[in-house]
């Protein structure tokens, strides 16, 4: 038997038994819709993820005390920052201290804000940041602010409460007690890394200078930002942070991007495996739907036997109908898949990543399935004696 006529034999087959091929279909088709689905979603992710930790910057590499292995909590100062700047390969470093939440009113509302110190090469350093309007904080600045625009236009209101040069008065607790401290706005700005349709929270930025004396911090540093000159000088540089300062926790975007891929995959296997399952039932459908099609066509089989089709040849005809079925389900399943993934990111801001890759092992995927759950009916029908076969009724 030709190759030509079991392929047609196998087109003829699927069209005359629509229903059970169909059922055949469906099964593969909701376990390559579902794998090409959840996978789309979780690629996408990861780009997203990974262009927000990149547009932190490549060279950017955080400083912060560890207490591990010390009875006494540890902690950066001034004299730290100095040694990180002397470091050879460091371009430039910003202390960053952290406020918490602080109060301010507008239009008779209270709103709520983060508050950070820096200086003024933190702007330089972080990428993250899109400036809309105004300028940055300067060397010489004490009393000034720069906001992102979240704090300007909090969500839900219509117009902005603070335009440039106007003055913010804020609220914020300091031992237990309230004070309050006013800053005139230098700067509006956004997070350029703020992905899947997130908004920058409401944050306020200060000088170190007016940090210190609204928390009275006494020279105390929670983290030191640096960039390096070049982004293959990132592990040397940060060996030696860790060599000269010793009792310090040091963390770059390569060990974030290396964290976030440990999560994903292992998200993405876990998903996979699951969807997949839908896979190995539909395989199991094949198994018992070929099997009762043997059986229906057992005089039939037993007639071509007897015309001269050898045993190799039916079983070539049964496994290319579960190939058929493979192909078929596999192509459509991918597209639905990634439909369904698009829409899913069109409509919630989740982003998706398909690509040609993903569908050609969706399909060879359905199609190894399908092979393989034929595999059994196919020996069957081809051991078949053609004279009990013809017998049959």
């Amino acid at each position: 038997m030709r190759l030509d006529d079991v392929i047609r034999i196998s087109f003829t087959t699927a069209t005359d038994k629509k229903i059970r091929f169909f059922l055949n279909l469906v099964g593969i088709l909701i376990g390559c819709a579902a794998v090409g689905g959840l996978i789309s979603v979780t690629d996408g992710m990861r780009h997203d993820i990974s262009d927000q930790i990149m547009g932190f910057g490549p060279n950017v590499i955080n400083v912060y005390p560890s207490n591990e292995g010390y009875r006494t909590p540890v902690q950066l100062d001034w004299r730290d920052m100095r040694i990180i700047e002397s470091i050879d390969g460091v371009e430039n470093a910003s202390p960053m201290n952290f406020g918490g939440t602080c109060a301010y009113k507008a239009h008779g509302q209270y709103y709520y804000s983060s508050v950070t110190g820096v200086s003024e090469n933190y702007f330089q350093i972080s990428g993250a940041w899109k400036l809309l309007e105004g300028r940055y904080i300067t060397r010489n600045d004490k009393g000034v602010a720069v906001v992102t625009e979240s704090l300007v236009q909090p969500f839900g209101v219509d117009e902005p409460l603070y335009e440039i040069g106007d003055r913010v008065k804020v609220t914020y607790i300091r031992g237990g007690q309230e004070y309050q401290y006013t800053f005139r706005i230098i700067g509006i700005m956004t997070n350029s890394a703020s992905g899947m349709g997130s908004q920058s929270s409401a944050s306020m930025y200060i000088p170190m200078s007016a940090f210190e004396q609204m928390y009275e911090t006494d020279g105390v540093i929670h983290l030191i930002k640096l960039c390096t000159k070049e982004i293959n000088q990132v592990p040397i540089v940060a060996d030696k942070i860790r060599e000269k300062l010793g009792y310090v926790d040091v963390w770059t975007m390569e060990m974030s991007m290396a964290n976030l891929n440990n999560v994903l995959n292992t998200m993405k296997a876990v998903l996979g495996g699951i969807a997949g399952l839908s896979l190995i039932v539909a395989g199991v459908g094949i198994i018992n739907t070929m099997t009762v099609s043997i059986m229906e066509r057992t005089k039939e089989i037993g007639t071509m036997k007897a015309l001269g089709a050898k045993s190799m040849d039916i079983m070539k005809m049964v496994m290319s109908e579960a190939l058929l079925t493979g192909v078929v389900g596999g192509i459509i399943g991918a597209l639905f898949g990634f439909t369904l993934s698009y829409i899913i990111s069109h409509f919630s801001d989740i982003p998706s990543a398909s690509s040609p890759s993903l569908g050609i092992l969706i399909v060879g995927f359905a199609m190894i399935t399908c092979v393989l759950s034929g595999l059994q009916p196919a020996w069957r029908a081809s051991s078949l004696n053609p004279v009990e076969a013809l017998r049959h009724e």
